[in-house]
């Protein structure tokens, strides 16, 4: 029912940025009613998907210790979307990155959570 596309995935040198997209929108007959938290998660080769970086729609943000400082997550709600601007890069920050959403479809539907279809983030010692 709902789709989000990421994009500004790509390939940086360590210590470069790069600022990551996530628009939701709903797939036919479908409108988004809200939406709650959204974030960025990432999985690296061989290991588990992590959380990068939360924000409810209040504008409360959470981050992972190994990206504190150096991300940021926001979000435009008029947009319905989320953004991660990434500075100071380092070759672990490679991963494929996923948007994550929790969206209602109307105000009786409840939240259901969507993910992205992830972008590459690759980072060059």
């Amino acid at each position: 029912q709902v789709q989000l596309v990421e994009s500004g995935g790509g390939l940086v040198q360590a210590g470069g940025s790069l600022r990551l997209s996530c628009a939701a929108s709903g797939r036919i007959f479908t409108r988004i009613f809200s939406i709650g938290a959204m974030g960025w998660y990432r999985q690296a080769p061989g290991k588990q998907r992590e959380l990068v970086a939360t924000i409810t729609n209040g504008d409360n943000t959470n981050y992972a210790d190994s990206v504190k400082g150096r991300f940021t997550i926001s979000r435009d709600n008029a947009k319905n979307t989320v953004y991660l601007q990434m500075n100071s890069l380092k070759p672990e920050d490679t991963a494929v990155y996923y948007c994550n959403a929790w969206v209602e479809v109307s105000r009786s539907s409840g939240a259901i959570e969507y993910w992205g279809q992830g972008t590459q983030v690759t980072v060059s010692s």
